[in-house]
């Protein structure tokens, strides 16, 4: 997603590599930036994601946190092709890699400032979990929502088998947690998964003035504002989170999990040919 506002960068967070990060006057902009991989997040992708939104949490300069992909893909969610061979110890590693997804999903919850997903395209795994957590939610008619959970042989994550069904109701819900069924950009707005459907062709001129304007609002307000708008809601989303990483790191050693990601990478390995 390139637009007038990607080229004015003021400043940019450092060291950071799986994603890219980029401070715009008011506005933290993280990008998921792979698109050779369609945008999909790894173990790095996830802790660099936990720590940017930490910092951003101190940063008195931010009002706003946006998050969006890099060319035609939002993001197509974790990355099945990273490998657990390079640790001696498989249990230590999944439960480590399941600990980090933990801390970033909490430290999105945490975080003080506004968040806003502007979805440029298909929308997958973790990308879909990730924008129904989010304060706002826009996409482009381009996009499509997708949460192949059971496909996979796992379950639901990111607080998504709480925030589907509130946001979704029932029966969507299990369409797109049980069934994988995929939201189209309409359905999402007529489901209220995001409130904005735009045309890629009004990034300039629509999108990024609206969300320069709303950083512009008082930060002290917005962020009181939030606060009482998840009073409510942030133990529900603590206890959700622990419950589906339980579940999470018994499923990433069961045997429907295994030939998911063998059907997966032949699938790949057969594209190729």
């Amino acid at each position: 997603m390139q637009t007038k506002m990607v080229q004015d960068t003021m400043d940019s967070y450092q060291g950071y590599t799986e994603i890219r990060v980029e401070k715009r006057e008011k506005i933290l902009l993280i990008t998921f930036d792979n698109p050779k991989k369609r945008n999909s997040i790894n173990r790095n992708g996830y802790k660099e994601l936990g720590r940017v939104l930490r910092e951003v949490a101190d940063d008195n300069e931010v009002t706003i946190v946006v998050f969006t992909g890099n060319g035609d893909y939002f993001t197509s969610g974790n990355d099945l092709t990273q490998s657990a061979n390079s640790s001696s110890d498989i249990e230590l590693y999944i439960k480590e890699s399941n600990n980090i997804f933990k801390g970033m999903i909490r430290a999105l919850i945490d975080c003080p400032k506004p968040t806003l997903s502007l979805v440029n395209g298909p929308c997958i795994g973790v990308g879909a979990t990730l924008t129904a957590l989010c304060d706002i939610a826009w996409c482009s008619s381009t996009a499509y929502f997708l949460t192949p959970f059971t496909k996979l042989g796992i379950v639901p994550e990111g607080c998504s088998s709480y925030l589907f069904a509130l946001i979704l109701g029932r029966s969507k819900a299990s369409e797109m947690l049980l069934m994988s069924e995929k939201l189209t950009a309409e359905e999402a707005y007529h489901y209220n998964f995001v409130s904005k459907v735009f045309d890629l062709t009004e990034l300039d001129t629509v999108v990024w003035p609206k969300i320069i304007e709303f950083s512009e609002l008082p930060p002290d307000s917005l962020r009181v504002s939030k606060s009482l708008m998840r009073l409510n809601e942030r133990d529900v989303l603590y206890r959700t989170l622990d419950a589906e990483n339980e579940e999470l790191y018994k499923r990433f050693f069961s045997e429907e999990f295994a030939n998911a990601v063998i059907a997966f990478a032949t699938r790949k390995k057969r594209s190729k040919l």
